[in-house]
């Protein structure tokens, strides 16, 4: 595990995109896994910017996403597909055919969750992009998810539900549940890039970085990792003692 301090979220979003640069440039087919919320959108930023400078091409890159919300897909404003192409996929060349992401409006969740499996297990994914939450969460593994998990259904923990709710009208449009990949499919991935930013993520990033590896803490399994980035601005490793 390399952890990397910034100095504000600006240049932590920099410093994870020159990790994501060198996946993209090295192998143009890169497999990339990628997460939804705030915390990532300055990594995608920077992602279009060298895009749109003609610097990256992501035509023949492959993508798979960590969760979605039940009952939210393509058209639905809070969903994470309208997300990802709100602000990553339509503003580079990949091609949407080579997106994927769980389908939270699948009659049959199990099958969707076997189908995403099964579509995790035919991949390599180079990197995989993770946010945190101030419960240590990782996708939408809430403490107590085994290790061994796979993509699954998730009831969603208040506090959860609560730091979700801003980008709702209303808690109560918050989705309850949501599919997501196990903490086994993440741990899959050849790389790892852990994004947290604020003092509210100081006490998830010294439990993942600094605290024994348990399942109440989800993050902390990527002390196991063998090519894990933890990259934080100031706030978010004002806790760390190292």
């Amino acid at each position: 595990m390399k952890v990397i301090i910034a100095e504000n979220y600006d240049d932590m979003s920099l410093k994870a995109y020159e990790i994501m640069k060198q996946v993209v440039t090295s192998k143009n087919d890169a497999i990339l896994g990628l997460a939804t919320g705030s915390t990532p959108i300055g990594l995608y930023k920077n992602m279009i910017a060298d895009y749109v400078k003609g610097e990256v091409s992501y035509k023949n890159v492959k993508s798979v996403n960590l969760d979605e919300y039940i009952g939210q897909g393509v058209g639905d404003e809070q969903s994470y597909v309208e997300f990802m192409r709100n602000n990553l996929f339509n503003h580079i060349d990949i091609d949407l055919a080579n997106t994927d992401l769980p389908s939270g409006k699948a009659v049959d969740m199990q099958a969707e969750c076997d189908r995403y499996n099964a579509k995790l297990a035919s991949l390599n994914v180079d990197i995989q992009v993770l946010g945190i939450g101030g419960n240590g969460h990782i996708g939408f593994n809430e403490p107590n998810t085994p290790f061994g998990s796979v993509t699954h259904v998730v009831d969603l923990t208040e506090r959860t539900i609560k730091d979700n709710a801003r980008f709702f009208n209303s808690i109560d449009e918050v989705p309850t549940q949501a599919i997501s990949m196990g903490i086994k499919n993440v741990m899959n991935a050849k790389s790892i890039l852990l994004l947290a930013s604020g003092e509210n993520k100081a006490d998830a990033i010294k439990a993942t970085v600094e605290g024994p590896v348990t399942e109440s803490v989800p993050a902390s399994v990527l002390q196991l990792h063998p090519n894990c980035y933890i990259v934080v601005d100031k706030a978010a490793a004002s806790k760390l003692s190292k």
